[in-house]
């Protein structure tokens, strides 16, 4: 606050100083925060870590209704709490980072509805381009997954520039759901796994190279787990290891039913704008203190 010293009153003084110390008890509280959670972090990292974390953000729309706040209100500080989240998750060491942004049932809802949250994720996800720090700091890449041509034009075109410009990025990832459900995922796979197989057939007779396992036993081709694995909208990234659902409801919505059978399902009861920084520390020790048993279930799978 700049302060003329022809018209200065004590009233001005006192609001410059009370900026100045507000600014300096920021500064600290900023900086403390930090400290801790590098603390904590720290302790954390002396276990595993989970490597995929997947979200379905829940209770924006209740949020909005608990504190007397428009809908857009409520999505946009889920927005902010996202951030939060994905910088909490990066920071950690965890490598993917999945979203359920829109399911393909969605599309059953009112058109003003629907036409209301194709332009709110247009939005969010020109924001997320502003967000260079967060990129540029933790190497992330953006991958939309699910059937993208469903998506409106302006969506749909927001989305594949996100992709674009995160591209060279690997060292984090960000997989945005977008158009999804996994009852349209794992028979679309199904059907991309038999079509590969029958020109595997019609080609050779028979498949010996490197990459695949479909083999032709006489007119038929056994077409394997992994083959299924390969044709999945989420085969660009590992299984999650944790699938976090906010709000505290357990539904998995149609939701990576395929990737998550060995995966930890972790509730809490905060709204998704109310997720921060204790609610990512304790879904990771949660996994951690499930790990073994998690490590064995995968094992006899």
């Amino acid at each position: 606050m700049q302060v003329n010293p022809i018209i200065t009153t004590d009233s001005s003084l006192k609001l410059v100083e009370e900026e100045r110390s507000n600014g300096r008890i920021g500064n600290f509280l900023g900086g403390l925060n930090a400290t801790l959670r590098k603390l904590v972090f720290r302790v954390i990292a002396s276990r595993p870590i989970p490597e995929h974390i997947a979200f379905i953000l829940d209770g924006n729309r209740r949020f909005a209704r608990k504190w007397n706040l428009t809908e857009g209100a409520g999505h946009k500080t889920g927005f902010l709490a996202l951030m939060s989240v994905l910088k909490y998750c990066y920071e950690i060491g965890v490598k993917y980072v999945t979203i359920y942004a829109f399911s393909l049932d969605n599309f059953n809802r009112r058109p003003d509805e629907v036409q209301y949250v194709m332009d709110l994720m247009q939005d969010k996800i020109e924001g997320f381009l502003k967000e260079v720090s967060i990129i540029n700091q933790y190497g992330v890449r953006v991958l939309f997954i699910g059937d993208l041509d469903r998506l409106y034009e302006p969506v749909r075109i927001a989305a594949e520039k996100a992709m674009e410009a995160t591209a060279k990025n690997s060292t984090t990832y960000l997989l945005v759901c977008v158009a999804y459900t996994s009852s349209h995922e794992i028979p679309r796979a199904i059907h991309e796994a038999c079509e590969e197989s029958i020109r595997v057939m019609n080609g050779n007779g028979f498949f010996n190279g490197s990459g695949y396992t479909n083999v032709n036993h006489g007119s038929q081709a056994v077409i394997k787990v992994v083959d299924l694995d390969k044709h999945m909208y989420m085969g660009v990234a590992p299984d999650p290891d944790i699938l976090v659902r906010s709000s505290g409801e357990t539904r998995l919505s149609n939701f990576l039913l395929w990737q998550t059978t060995n995966c930890l399902l972790y509730s809490p009861k905060a709204l998704w704008p109310e997720m921060g920084f204790w609610q990512v520390v304790w879904g990771i020790l949660e996994f951690q203190n499930n790990y073994n048993y998690l490590e064995k279930k995968k094992k006899q799978a």
